[in-house]
């Protein structure tokens, strides 16, 4: 793969609160067509990441290309214009609003030109997520935790994101319902979406990685190929309660 393939190259991130550093120089690439999971414990700055990508936060050093044009001081708003789209940690679904009126907040930034390009893609969200088309006039707000999230990954999919960033997809969610998930994850991958995945959940993410990246108190200290990280001993040992 050359260069035109970068999709998004990050190069020596930092993010400051207040006089706190929260990331060191953080710089990682993602390919087009990739899913790449950033891999760290609580409090190793895999949201800050998150969230300084899109465009929540500013940097105080370092520089975001996206789609090889410079985005460093692109407001959010523009970023997901661009495709840039996030379905952050904690779900957000709006509880008073039906399934079909959360999917369609996903697209207000990237508004439909046709009713059937709209209706093609709200399909395609429940085809991925069947729960979701059973429950289409149900309100957020009495969905269980795991039907949530997928409400949550199904609005980010309505903006057609070029890259979608999933901070913490397994969080609070049962290991049948966590395997649902990252199999669905999978699956958008397959059919053309990149994704960067922030995640705890290292069996899961790494056994679907076409890469990874270790991240601990703010700074990358290891890369390489998702299922070659499952084997490493340092990352078995640290994330996987082996050794």
């Amino acid at each position: 793969m050359g260069d035109t393939d970068v999709l998004l190259e990050v190069t020596d991130m930092v993010v400051n609160y207040g006089r706190i550093q929260a990331l060191h120089g953080v710089s990682l690439q993602v390919r087009q067509g990739e899913l790449v999971t950033l891999l760290g414990a609580n409090g190793a700055g895999k949201t800050t990441t998150m969230r300084a990508l899109s465009g929540l936060l500013p940097l105080t050093g370092g520089r975001v290309v996206f789609d090889g044009e410079d985005i460093t001081h692109v407001k959010a708003h523009e970023r997901v214009g661009r495709g840039l789209i996030q379905a952050p940690e904690g779900r957000g679904v709006f509880p008073g609003m039906t399934v079909v009126e959360n999917l369609e907040m996903g697209c207000y930034a990237r508004p439909f030109k046709e009713k059937a390009e709209y209706a093609k893609t709200l399909d395609w969200v429940f085809e991925l997520f069947p729960r979701l088309a059973e429950r289409r006039k149900q309100v957020g707000g009495t969905l269980s935790g795991g039907e949530q999230q997928m409400l949550a990954i199904g609005r980010s999919l309505m903006a057609r994101p070029r890259l979608l960033l999933l901070d913490e997809p397994s969080m609070g969610l049962a290991p049948m319902v966590i395997q649902q998930i990252f199999r669905i994850i999978g699956q958008i991958n397959a059919e053309g979406t990149t994704v960067l995945l922030v995640e705890q959940n290292a069996q899961q993410a790494l056994a679907r990685s076409t890469r990874a990246y270790i991240l601990e108190t703010g700074e990358v200290t290891k890369t390489g190929g998702g299922r070659e990280l499952l084997t490493d001993p340092a990352v078995k040992s640290a994330y996987l309660g082996v050794g």
